[in-house]
């Protein structure tokens, strides 16, 4: 399947090989589902935990904001991306497997703030890694190639072998809750292991050389970009475009377990359903790549937006097992594919010396989007008693984000990519 990619190109695939067990048993899976069954035993209302949670993924994302552009303008530094990238992996690895380790729902509530923090940061320093493994030629298909590796590698032995050991570990004399945290303990150490070849092969190409006062420096270019970031137009509209449909996305994966859960879809047909995402969503990725190709990337994203407004319509209505199966398929078409044409489409359109620093923008706007999804999902949820309505206020975000990726490609035929001076 590799065949034709660099030796540099695979090993950053390879990372999002280790990562994406993260998103399928922390982010998506095992993890939300464990932490119902623990405010269950509480005595906490189904829908109350789904506000838990939700309040928790948008304080996790709040941190990695607020500090996602400054990360970026450090990573610019010769030597420092991927020695950042280091420091966030480790944190991200030590603590999910913490999570093996505790069982009272509000530690187990803080430590998943900690996962998500180190793995946000990681992906910081990963996705801005793309520019020095390829060409702006080659991005969409590299990234889509990237997305559709982590659907493999999510859904092959460590999340399948942890489903499995949940579901059937009874029969060889592993109670369920020991399946549960075993199943963290393979997440830390899949993630762990298969991120040597990122480690090893992949280098910093493009870099600033070091200054006096690195911190300082920092905060003065992200304080410069900030100020100038408008200028940049085609640039800034797609941020607030991405801001907003993948707020969307994020809400819809985030929220699917908890959401299942509340409106009486069982365990076992979730888990099945999310095995299968995984692996239908691995040819998706890879077709919505060899799309962007022909059609240009910008139209995969409109498309993907289309499918997932048809998503938040169908999940608002949902009432039985096998809707929840015809949802889970149409979010596998669309899933990796609307975040891998995402990356690179911005990818194109930055400077390559400043490609850490606008990657901390790109990531500040997708982490405010993540906490404004599941707010919203939160709040609406909390306010009406119903989790439906969270659901269905997703469109909104969606809606905007298509006006604003629209306005986007109208700039390429009326302005310049970047201003001159930066160019």
């Amino acid at each position: 399947m590799l065949k034709g990619f660099s030796l540099e190109e695979r090993s950053w695939m390879m990372y999002d090989w280790a990562n994406s067990v993260y998103s399928s048993v922390v982010t998506a899976a095992v993890l939300p589902i464990y932490f119902t069954s623990l405010t269950a035993a509480a005595g906490i209302s189904g829908a109350m935990s789904s506000v838990y949670w939700g309040y928790a993924i948008a304080a996790a994302s709040l941190i990695v904001a607020l500090f996602a552009p400054l990360l970026g303008a450090l990573g610019d530094y010769k030597g420092m991306k991927m020695r950042l990238l280091r420091v966030f992996l480790a944190i991200g690895v030590v603590s999910t497997a913490a999570l093996a380790f505790f069982t009272g729902w509000q530690v187990i509530l803080g430590i998943s703030i900690i996962t998500a923090v180190g793995f946000a940061g990681a992906t910081i320093f990963y996705d801005a890694s793309l520019v020095d493994v390829t060409t702006p030629e080659r991005m969409d298909k590299v990234s889509s190639y990237g997305f559709a590796m982590g659907y493999i590698g999510g859904s092959t032995i460590p999340f399948i072998g942890s489903i499995a050991l949940i579901m059937f570990g009874e029969h060889i004399g592993i109670p369920r809750v020991v399946a549960t945290r075993l199943s963290f303990v393979i997440t830390a150490g899949w993630w762990a292991f298969f991120s040597i070849p990122m480690l090893t092969h992949v280098k910093q190409k493009h870099y600033l050389e070091h200054e006096q006062g690195l911190l300082a420096a920092s905060f003065r270019r992200v304080s410069t970009t900030l100020r100038n970031v408008k200028s940049y137009r085609r640039v800034f509209l797609f941020l607030v475009a991405y801001f907003f449909y993948i707020d969307g996305v994020g809400t819809i994966i985030r929220m699917a377990t908890i959401y299942g859960a509340s409106v009486g879809i069982g365990t076992t047909t979730m888990m099945a359903a999310l095995v299968v995402i995984q692996i239908v969503a691995f040819p998706c990725a890879i077709i919505f790549g060899r799309l962007a190709e022909r059609f240009g990337s910008a139209t995969m994203l409109f498309a993907g937006i289309a499918i997932y407004m048809v998503i938040s319509v169908l999940g608002f209505r949902m009432t039985t097992a096998a809707e929840f199966w015809g949802i889970a398929l149409l979010v596998a078409t669309a899933q990796g594919g609307i975040q891998a044409i995402s990356r690179s489409h911005f990818g194109k359109m930055i400077p390559k010396q400043k490609f850490n620093e606008f990657f901390g923008m790109y990531d500040i706007f997708s982490r405010f989007a993540a906490i404004l999804g599941p707010m919203m999902f939160a709040f609406l949820t909390q306010a009406t008693g119903n989790p439906r309505f969270g659901v269905l206020s997703v469109v909104f975000q969606f809606t905007v984000g298509a006006i604003f990726l629209w306005l986007s490609e109208r700039v390429v035929r009326t302005a310049p990519l970047v201003p001159k001076a930066a160019a």
